[in-house]
This record gives structure tokens, C-alpha cells and sequence, in this order.
């Protein structure tokens, strides 16, 4: 049976395993709450045997509202500064922490595509947040560049913070 990591770009499919791994052999728990990516990662790092116990939960936050019903974001904060901000994704970052077992959680939100007039598309925030460390922050400008790409380059950023924050 194909799995989906196996359809990944070979750098990408061992970073994925490798992030697993090493949260399997340091006994911590992951996470993710995105929303460009509609649970792409979270799918990815459940893709793979072996490492089940390593991923904790997903949080599919889609919406406005599905951000502030499943992660707790202050409906004020989104309203300040958008939905897409590295204010939001720290938000987001931290309300996963607070609402799973996770011990590390990946937060995601961006515009895979276009958007609105005012939004630019590739735009991406991120936040990698650890329990007892301040979450790290990025932002990417991946350019118009398709919705694939531009989630596939997500996914890469994603598991590269995953993976500097086990460390």
C-alpha cells in the first residue's frame, strides 16, 4: 500500500520520518493547528508506522470561527490583525498547547492562493511552540505560485520547525 509520505519529494519524506523519529525516541507528543493547509501536515506525520504515539492531535482551523471555537483566539486579535498574522499563528500555537497533551505543537495559517484584493497569496505565517519555551515565529513569502506549491513549501517549513524545537 502507497502511503502519502511516500509521495513527498525525497528530502521532505525523510525529514518527516526524521521528525517522527526523534520524537519517538525522546518520548514527546505532537501537534498541529493549521489552517492553509487543511491538516496536510497532520496527515503527513501520522502517514508513517511505527510512530502513532508521537502525534498527539490536529486541529483543522479552517474559519474565523473554527480559530476561536477550537483554539480559544480572541475574535478581537483576528479583528486587529487578521486572520493571517504572526500574531494569530502564535495564538493558535499556544491555544493547541493548552487544549492537548502535546508537547510541541505547529501552528499554520496563511493565504495558499489568492485571496482578497488586499491578501497576498504565498503569504504564510508559523508558530512552533514547545511547553515551558516562548513559541518561534516565521513568516514566508512563498509568491502566487499554485495551491499545491505553496502548501507543499508549508509542510517543509513546518517539519523544519518541528524539528529544531526538539532539539
Amino acid at each position: 500500500m502507497e502511503l502519502l509520505v511516500d509521495r513527498l519529494p525525497g528530502d521532505l519524506e525523510r525529514a518527516v520520518r526524521a521528525v517522527l523519529s526523534q520524537a519517538c525516541e525522546r518520548d514527546l507528543r505532537l501537534a498541529t493547528a493549521e489552517s492553509c493547509t487543511g491538516g496536510l501536515l497532520a496527515a503527513l506525520l501520522t502517514d508513517v508506522e511505527g510512530c502513532s504515539h508521537a502525534f498527539e492531535r490536529a486541529f483543522v482551523t479552517y474559519s474565523e470561527e473554527a480559530k476561536t471555537d477550537m483554539l480559544g483566539v480572541d475574535p478581537g486579535l483576528i479583528a486587529e490583525t487578521g486572520a493571517v498574522s504572526a500574531a494569530v499563528a502564535r495564538a493558535m500555537a499556544i491555544g493547541a498547547l493548552e487544549r492537548s497533551r502535546a508537547d510541541i505543537v505547529l501552528a499554520v495559517t496563511g493565504f495558499a492562493g489568492a485571496a482578497g484584493p488586499e491578501d497576498e497569496p504565498g503569504l504564510v505565517h508559523f508558530a512552533c511552540a514547545r511547553r515551558g519555551r516562548e513559541p518561534v515565529l516565521r513568516e514566508a513569502h512563498f509568491g502566487n505560485r499554485g495551491r499545491s506549491a505553496i502548501r507543499l513549501e508549508t509542510v517543509r517549513m513546518a517539519i523544519s520547525m518541528m524539528r529544531d524545537a526538539l532539539d
